[in-house]
């Protein structure tokens, strides 16, 4: 992993926790987005070997010298869980609306109804 995706992926990693702790809902579903994509980047900087060639190369007819095909099985498993994510995503924005609507606020600490 080169070292600028290895900072993106940590300041976006950082972010996306931060984002969480808030109190507002929005900007937690935000932080779980960030994170999300922090995952993601991760994950498929992580399987590319050395980013020179695409995955799904002849090795035949390779013209970079010295580079290794990139693995497609991380490529897939990126794009898997970026439609995973979406779906989570959406699920947790619907679940932010309907409490917003119910308890007319998104601020977590003022809804009182949740505590046990």
């Amino acid at each position: 992993m080169s070292e600028t995706l290895a900072v993106a992926t940590g300041v976006l990693f950082g972010l996306g926790v931060f984002q969480i702790l808030r109190r507002d809902l929005i900007k937690a579903a935000m932080g779980f987005f960030i994170l999300f994509t922090a995952i993601n980047l991760f994950i498929f900087a992580a399987g590319a070997l050395d980013g020179t060639v695409p995955a799904y190369v002849d090795e035949t007819t390779n013209t970079v010298v010295g580079g290794q095909p990139s693995d497609p099985l991380v490529q897939a498993l990126v794009l898997t869980a970026i439609v995973i994510s979406f779906g989570s995503y959406a699920v947790l924005l619907a679940l932010i609306n309907l409490s917003a609507n119910r308890f007319k606020t998104v601020d977590s600490d003022s809804v009182n109804e949740l505590v046990g």
